[in-house]
């Protein structure tokens, strides 16, 4: 927050508000300068004292006003530019018509384009244009017609003037950029700092707690199970990554991946569907005995064909449990080919004997035919089983990048 506080003491605007403080000073003693110099050849010399008068008093008066731009308001800037067109309005009537033939100062002379600019400071180049024309308006009206030096002097007021606010506007959105990145730069910082005192604290206790749970078995070994997992989302959580989230059932998974089908579903009737990170559908998997390695980039699917994978992960997980038992290890690799996305499931279980899959789906169970298949088919991939009776189960799913969803079922 600190360093927030000096970038914006730092902003380029503060510099260009006493820089124009300054010229309008300046410029209000140059022009009652020129004045005092032809007093004797002014038509009206008591109008142009007058004037002067006015303009002394509010240009001192209104320093304050032009010293940020929380106190430059709408209604500021609009009376100061009204001050600046005034007193071009008035010099037909204080100085002669020959003076005014021959190109003479208006009697603000440049101190009119210090009321531009801070249409420009304060709103940009877009103020700073309406700003400008108002005042070319009142040139010409003052001129008569529009002789070379006053259209000049127009064109100059305006082109620097929308300059200026159009370098404004960029300065503006650079602080902004360079705010934002030192707020992420701080909350990294944060981020490391408490990742480096959970990972010296809490992570080594639920490691313990893990490892002491698993020796003393009965209840302290569902209590270490839980403290691994825990560990391993908490993990996740301090390094950046993916929240993976502590196991959930087979049907806790489905609901939430038909949540995602859904969404894809009412977008496709919109005629949107933007892809979705298959790695994040996945993260909901990982635990203590299911581990998940995924590339360091998102995995991007269209929704209900990711939904659809992620199904069919959850069902080959959903197997491991049912037939290797709670304690075996599962897991699952993520592979982005160029024109394909392959999702491996391995465990460490017995394996399925051969001709098992087969009479299983004799006997009505489709468990694999259709949980996992069948998801792919639907989706134009496939779905590989490789099983060595005692040395696990490999199920190896492929999806090509540009899958769609079948149409029957999504419309189901």
């Amino acid at each position: 927050m600190a360093r927030r506080e000096r970038v914006m003491k730092m902003s380029v605007e503060l510099p260009l508000w006493r820089a124009l403080a300054g010229y309008r000073v300046l410029t209000m003693f140059y022009a009652v300068g020129l004045f005092a110099g032809a007093y004797d050849r002014f038509a009206r010399p008591g109008v142009a004292i007058a004037y002067f008068c006015v303009l002394f008093v509010w240009t001192l008066a209104t320093l304050p006003q032009v010293s940020n731009a929380a106190r430059c308001t709408k209604r500021f800037l609009v009376l100061d530019l009204a001050m600046a067109l005034t007193g071009i309005l008035l010099t037909p009537v204080a100085d002669a018509p020959q003076r005014i033939a021959d190109g003479g100062p208006t009697l603000p002379s440049i101190w009119t384009a210090g009321a531009v600019l801070a249409f420009a400071i304060k709103g940009g180049w877009r103020w700073a244009a309406v700003a400008s024309t108002a005042v070319a308006v009142a040139n010409l009206v003052e001129r008569g017609s529009p002789a070379r030096d006053t259209v000049h002097n127009v064109v100059l007021v305006w082109v620097a003037s929308i300059a200026i606010g159009y370098v404004v506007e960029v300065a503006r959105a650079s602080e902004r950029t360079l705010a934002r990145a030192l707020e992420i730069e701080a909350a990294t910082r944060e981020r490391e700092r408490l990742a480096r005192d959970i990972h010296d604290s809490v992570l080594q206790v639920l490691a313990m707690v893990q490892r002491r749970g698993a020796v003393i078995g009965g209840e302290a070994a569902e209590l270490g199970r839980l403290a691994g997992e825990q560990e391993v989302a908490l993990r996740t959580l301090v390094s950046g990554g993916l929240l993976p989230l502590p196991r959930v059932s087979q049907d806790a998974a489905e609901g939430a991946l038909a949540g995602v089908a859904g969404e894809h579903d009412r977008s496709a009737r919109d005629g949107e569907a933007a892809p979705v990170d298959l790695r994040s559908l996945l993260a909901r998997y990982a635990g203590s005995r299911v581990s998940l390695a995924e590339p360091g980039a998102p995995v991007l699917l269209p929704p209900a064909v990711a939904a659809e994978v992620a199904a069919a992960v959850g069902a080959a997980l959903d197997n491991v449990r049912r037939h290797a038992g709670e304690g075996a290890r599962a897991w699952i690799l993520v592979e982005d080919e160029p024109g394909s996305v392959v999702v491996t499931v391995r465990d460490d279980g017995p394996g399925i004997p051969e001709g098992r899959l087969a009479q299983a789906e004799g006997e009505g169970r489709l468990g694999v035919a259709l949980s996992i298949r069948g998801r792919l088919r639907d989706v134009g991939g496939t779905a590989e089983l490789i099983s060595v009776p005692g040395q696990g189960t490999e199920v190896e799913l492929n999806v090509p990048k540009n899958a769609k969803k079948a149409r029957g079922k999504a419309e189901r």
